[in-house]
């Protein structure tokens, strides 16, 4: 994919993209090829794949979800986050990312691109236990599996919000296992979607969260890790 057929893959779906957001998603992509020389942040050097497997596929998943705060958890090199910040700059994007030197990347970006997002250095489940129900939305991308990824990430969504899921071509295995877990943490799946990426078909799920997750979630990661909810 072109930067030309990114544009109009987004206009086809609705989201016009002005001057300004296209240089931004430019100088991103030669940052991320720059930073990628010196430190490991993505295996997709190439342009053409980086507009459409890390530009177009974090931004579609978020066309039509509703909300003004956004948490992007485990979210390395900044996929879905930046995209979405870029996108969407009406949405609030809080990245949370353990690892300081991956940080010290997306304070860059955050400066080169002056976009207003704010970066945590921090293990996710410690965030979690820190900002409870604090977003609107709360995001992940290749991270883990389900089962683990909805103990992260389900504590941080307020009660009636959006946890959106972005997954790969297990995600509905992944979905199915994870019952025990959205039973345990009070939410459900509201609806799906798939974004066509190359040969590949990516889901997105729509979870809603409808009640307070209980207070002993997230466990630490290593109790996490051992004994997934459900499995």
């Amino acid at each position: 994919m072109t930067k030309e057929q990114f544009i109009e893959a987004c206009e086809k779906a609705g989201l016009i993209l002005n001057q300004t957001q296209i240089e931004q998603f430019e100088t991103y992509l030669r940052l991320l090829q720059e930073w990628n020389e010196k430190m490991n942040l993505t295996s997709i050097i190439e342009a053409t794949e980086i507009w459409e497997k890390h530009f177009y596929d974090s931004v579609m998943p978020f066309k039509d979800v509703k909300g003004v705060s956004l948490c992007d958890v485990g979210t390395g090199a900044g996929f879905p986050g930046i995209p979405v910040a870029i996108a969407y700059p009406d949405m609030k994007v809080t990245l949370v990312e353990p690892l300081q030197k991956r940080c010290r990347f997306l304070e860059a970006i955050k400066s080169a691109l002056h976009l207003d997002v704010t970066i945590c250095n921090q293990r996710a489940e410690d965030f979690a236990q820190e900002h409870r129900e604090q977003f609107d939305i709360v995001t992940s991308r290749a991270v883990a599996r389900m089962t683990i990824l909805l103990e992260l990430c389900a504590p941080l969504v307020k009660v009636g919000g959006t946890f959106v899921a972005l997954k790969g071509k297990n995600g509905l295995e992944e979905l199915r296992q994870a019952k025990l877990a959205m039973d345990t943490l009070h939410v459900s799946l509201q609806s799906e979607d798939h974004v066509q990426v190359q040969e590949a078909q990516h889901i997105v799920f729509y979870l809603q969260k409808e009640k307070t997750c209980p207070k002993k979630y997230p466990r630490n990661y290593g109790q996490i890790k051992k004994k997934p909810l459900g499995e």
